[in-house]
């Protein structure tokens, strides 16, 4: 490859700037950090002798070409020096999460996976969590799917009667709620059910949730034969039905004996420059479902190079198990292993398996692997195929590799919100999406119920504001795709001439009586125009309309919701900021307050007995 002379300057500048640094440094370990001229941090690496690491950097013939291009934009460097080679793995795997550079592999579709939580609570709470693990109890999981862990809970509900309710709710009831009534709670709130038994149940919900669910099985068939012994049909059939729903519960789980010791085992599969790691959860002998990653900026580096960093980067997040399956070796594997070690707080080993059950599995895993890359690039070359006749159908001069696509959403001017939607070639950019709330008090404000003041409002925030200065996580887009006809367009134009902005829109107004594959296309300086013959650009473009829509309307309602939920308790007489946070503390939710009745409103303090009446008569 050829390179500019402006190139060959930068990069000399660049080697300059690196070997000033590595004067100054010991042989130590720790992190560095390479930092272009607008103090974006390019790279985040970690060395056992960071004098000799950074010194690397400046023998530029022996560096390929992306990290010639990341030395040439090296404006300055930053290091931290630790104790340990270890410390610094530990370190450099967080700041890469935190600061996102570049030039680092990235887990795009990284996320917190869902447990299964049992509080630590004198009653405790069986509940759904996500996120750091914050909360005091017993925690069961990872879970890949977030709907295998919805019907888990659904059953064990069902099964063990526990409590799902949040703490405040469950100390503020006076009765049983709905759950007691449909039969998925055996309402401790209320002492329907003794400590003892509630005891006993939070007791086998563990030994099911730690795949002793066979022990759990024969306890209950024994009992189930000792209430038909005694003539207790009722107490039978609870029995049964425990049993069957366990035994369902079993099945979607797909119990492997194999694993008795917590087990993830990661496999990978590349072709050219894309790269698909599957990783496989198995918990106390249970299959706890997968998911497949595609990691950036992974080109020109090892197979066991992008597996360290996705080792490191991935369990950040979710804590490592026991035993880590893994279908290619690493150099740095004791290393690996005592970092993991230090997060988990105890022992984990990672090891290839070479015979039995172990090396079954793993080969699922990386048919598994192999199947979703190939997924994978279809879907992408389907996507570049989409993006390319784009390009055609509204004259572009290059395939769009940014599409921004932006809708309104208001009820007669109240709660009016934008929402900005992202889309590329790797489908869509959920981490780019934005909201904006539509400021109608402001002098200059648009008039409430304008739509066109609205979306005029939303553009001059995008492409003026701060969004518009950070131009490495918010590039402009290739084109503009605005929900509505040619009155939006034509708002929108206005504010991209008047900022000097040249960025091809669109707008795609709905077909008569809202009729899919009728819609109406604006451009500015061609007719009205349909696609009825481009039905892929269509379906695609319509795809991207609907996004918009969802996540606007998503975000409308949230605002509606606190907006209905903060008035309704300040339109009545005698409730002011104490008492309003005193019955919302009690009762949870305003909604709670409205199904009161006069005697629980007057068990909060504060409240009197004529203001409980009020406030009973104003929701009745």
């Amino acid at each position: 490859m050829t390179r500019s002379p402006s190139f060959h300057t930068s990069l000399e500048q660049g080697i300059s700037i690196i070997a000033m640094h590595v004067r100054t440094l010991t042989p130590s370990p720790g992190v560095y950090r390479m930092i272009n001229q607008q103090e974006e941090v390019l790279y985040v690496g970690k060395a056992k002798n960071l004098k000799k690491r950074v010194h690397s950097y400046t023998q530029a013939h022996r560096l390929p070409n992306r990290l010639q291009r990341m030395v040439a934009e090296t404006h300055t460097m930053e290091f931290i020096t630790t104790h340990t080679e270890v410390e610094a793995l530990l370190l450099e795997a967080n700041l890469i999460k935190r600061l996102k550079p570049r030039y680092n592999i990235l887990l795009k579709d990284n996320k917190f996976f869902s447990y299964i939580l049992l509080t630590a609570h004198e009653w405790p709470r069986l509940t759904k969590h996500r996120g750091a693990k914050t909360l005091p109890g017993i925690y069961y999981g990872p879970f890949a799917s977030t709907y295998a862990v919805n019907q888990t809970l659904t059953t064990m509900y069902r099964i063990f009667k526990l409590r799902s309710c949040s703490d405040s709710f469950f100390a503020s009831r006076k009765r049983p709620c709905l759950q007691y009534h449909i039969k998925r709670c055996a309402a401790p709130c209320t002492r329907y059910i003794s400590p003892s038994d509630y005891k006993e149940s939070i007791n086998q919900a563990k030994v099911f949730l730690e795949g002793k669910s066979h022990e759990l099985q024969q306890n209950l068939s024994q009992r189930m034969h000792e209430a038909s012994e005694h003539q207790d049909y009722e107490k039978a059939a609870h029995y049964r039905d425990q049993i069957r729903a366990l035994t369902q519960i079993q099945v979607q789980q797909n119990i492997n004996t194999a694993l008795k010791e917590d087990t993830d085992v990661i496999a990978i599969a590349y072709h050219s420059e894309t790269v698909c790691i599957q990783i496989f959860f198995f918990r106390h002998g249970s299959n706890f479902g997968s998911h497949s990653f595609f990691p950036e900026h992974t080109k020109d580096l090892s197979v066991e190079e992008i597996l360290t960093s996705f080792l490191t980067l991935f369990y950040q997040d979710t804590l490592p198990p026991q035993e880590i399956l893994l279908s290619h070796p690493l150099n740095e594997q004791s290393l690996i292993e005592e970092a993991l070690s230090i997060t988990a707080q105890r022992k984990v080993n990672i090891s290839i398996p070479k015979r039995g059950q172990r090396v079954r599995i793993l080969n699922q895993a990386i048919e598994n692997a192999e199947e979703a890359l190939a997924r994978h690039l279809s879907t992408n070359r389907s996507q570049l195929k989409i993006l390319n006749e784009i390009a055609d159908v509204f004259e572009l001069v290059n395939m769009p590799q940014r599409i921004e696509i932006y809708d309104n959403s208001h009820i007669q001017g109240t709660n009016a919100i934008g929402a900005m939607v992202v889309a590329g070639p790797q489908g869509f950019d959920k981490a780019s999406y934005r909201k904006f709330t539509i400021k109608l008090d402001e002098e200059d404000a648009p008039i409430p119920g304008d739509d066109y003041g609205m979306m005029k409002e939303v553009m001059k925030r995008r492409f003026s504001g701060s969004l518009s200065q950070d131009q490495t996580r918010n590039p402009f887009p290739q084109l503009l795709l605005i929900d509505g006809g040619i009155g939006h367009l034509n708002a929108v134009y206005e504010v991209l001439e008047n900022l000097n902005l040249s960025i091809p829109v669109v707008a795609i107004a709905k077909g008569p009586e809202r009729n899919a594959g009728k819609e109406t296309f604006y451009q500015p300086g061609r007719a009205p125009f349909s696609l009825e013959k481009h039905k892929t650009v269509l379906f695609y473009l319509q795809q991207l309309r609907d996004e918009a829509h969802r996540f606007a309307i998503t975000f409308h309602r949230q605002k509606r919701i606190k907006t209905i939920e903060r008035s309704m308790l300040d339109d009545i007489v005698g409730i002011g900021a104490h008492r309003k946070k005193s019955l919302l503390r009690h009762f949870g939710s305003t909604r709670e307050v409205a199904r009161a009745g006069i005697e629980d409103l007057q068990s909060v303090k504060g409240i009197s007995a004529s203001l409980a009446q009020k406030i009973y008569d104003y929701f009745h």
